[in-house]
């Protein structure tokens, strides 16, 4: 698969999934997730994609310190409805790296390793989201703005003409390349975009 290169120099998210090893999947249970991983589920890289990862990143970082993250032990919650605007992209996002679903994911196994009922939307917070380890019950809220990084202004021309049809091949080359530019500065910008405090 080709790809831009700047994908692979975001920092990886270090899992520990106990279901995973318990059903023999992995001995030690322990893999990482790439910027790459969550792009090929999602089926596209923008300033959504990118923001989810990095809500969970930093959020991760604080709940787990120097450790793995726990698979199914992350409790996510989101200010807004499923359903408005791309809410429900982020959502999968931290669903694929947490583990946490709201009431589609797995039911356990003898009432232990629930992803379930760990993922809510219309929560009644103050940031955009929040975090929480259900073993210890520490949590962080974490809000997302990429409105600092402004995408190139040869953009929005190429993207009508990309949207209507009429744009030529290196004119749909270029809207693409200007489209993972900003995304790409989104990546490394994570501490003017994101905006994070322990509860």
């Amino acid at each position: 698969m080709s790809y831009p290169k700047f994908f692979d120099t975001v920092e990886t998210i270090k899992v520990k999934d106990r279901l995973l090893s318990i059903l023999g999947g992995s001995q030690t249970g322990e893999y990482e997730f790439t910027y790459l991983d969550v792009v090929k589920s999602a089926g596209h890289s923008c300033p959504a994609v990118a923001g989810a990862y990095l809500i969970t990143l930093e959020a991760m970082k604080i709940l787990y310190t120097n450790e793995p993250v726990v698979r199914g032990d992350v409790k996510v919650e989101f200010k807004e409805s499923l359903t408005d605007g791309v809410r429900g992209v982020i959502g999968n996002v931290v669903s694929q790296i947490t583990g946490a679903t709201d009431k589609s994911g797995f039911k356990g196994l003898n009432g232990n390793h629930a992803r379930h009922s760990l993922m809510y939307f219309d929560a009644d917070i103050e940031s955009q989201a929040r975090f929480t380890r259900v073993d210890s019950g520490k949590s962080v809220d974490v809000s997302y703005d990429p409105s600092s990084v402004k995408p190139d202004p040869a953009m929005q021309p190429l993207m009508q003409k990309v949207m209507q049809g009429v744009a030529t091949e290196q004119e749909a080359k270029e809207f693409g390349e200007l489209w993972q530019d900003r995304v790409k500065r989104i990546l490394e910008n994570s501490k003017s975009v994101i905006k994070i405090v322990e509860v």
